[in-house]
């Protein structure tokens, strides 16, 4: 998780990995914040199936934007594991 000092402070979440082959790329989708400040954020990949790749691992590295959020403790969950906690 990453804080930006700004006002209001700005958050964002620092991932990386790998990815499957080169040929597939980093999805991310971000939801809004529920009621009891949980954030959940689904990562996948997706592919061309009608084309030939090399089969190794490309890893990645990606900051998501997750904006800014009003006054409060927020837990954030991506693919339903939590990874990270700030306060607004």
């Amino acid at each position: 998780m990453l804080v930006r000092e700004s006002y209001p402070p700005q958050i964002s979440l620092s991932m990386s990995g790998n990815l499957p082959t080169p040929c597939n790329e980093l999805r991310v989708q971000v939801g809004e914040a529920d009621e009891t400040n949980n954030i959940k954020v689904d990562a996948y990949s997706v592919v061309d199936p009608n084309i030939m790749c090399t089969q190794v691992l490309k890893p990645f590295q990606a900051t998501i934007d997750l904006g800014t959020f009003p006054s409060g403790h927020y837990s954030v969950y991506v693919n339903g594991k939590l990874a990270g906690e700030f306060d607004s």
